[in-house]
């Protein structure tokens, strides 16, 4: 695992959208956008089965991660590889938690046939502009 620096702890915490890679079955890549933090060790966002990334993830945990503060886009800009792992536990309270973060709200986008899952990312490898 690669430890993160307080500058990349600032840009993941700093409620910047993450676009978030995983690999299809036939290995292609699929990214969507999405909402990040760190506890300083480790990279965290959340999503819900069904979903493609949630379903990508499980069957293989590699992940890429893109994020930058539009303040800054040349300066900084990090890219991180790693796995994930998937976590049920405190998943709802973890995407009301980010919710509230990004939006100043609670989050209003629980389905009955979704289950929310944290991803939780060890960060391999860092790049940093």
């Amino acid at each position: 695992m690669v430890k993160l620096t307080e500058r990349q702890v600032r840009i993941l915490n700093g409620r910047h959208f993450a676009t978030v890679a995983t690999l299809l079955p036939d290995g292609s890549p699929e990214a969507t956008v999405v909402w990040i933090e760190t506890d300083g060790k480790y990279v965290y966002f959340n999503t819900a089965f069904p979903r493609l990334k949630a379903r990508n993830l499980k069957r293989d945990d590699r992940i890429a991660i893109t994020v930058f503060d539009p303040a800054r886009p040349y300066r900084d800009v990090l890219a991180i590889r790693g796995r994930a792992e998937l976590i049920t536990e405190g998943a709802e309270e973890h995407i009301d938690k980010l919710a509230r973060l990004y939006t100043g709200r609670k989050f209003k986008g629980f389905r009955p046939d979704q289950q929310r899952v944290i991803v939780k990312v060890t960060p391999e490898r860092i790049h940093m502009q």
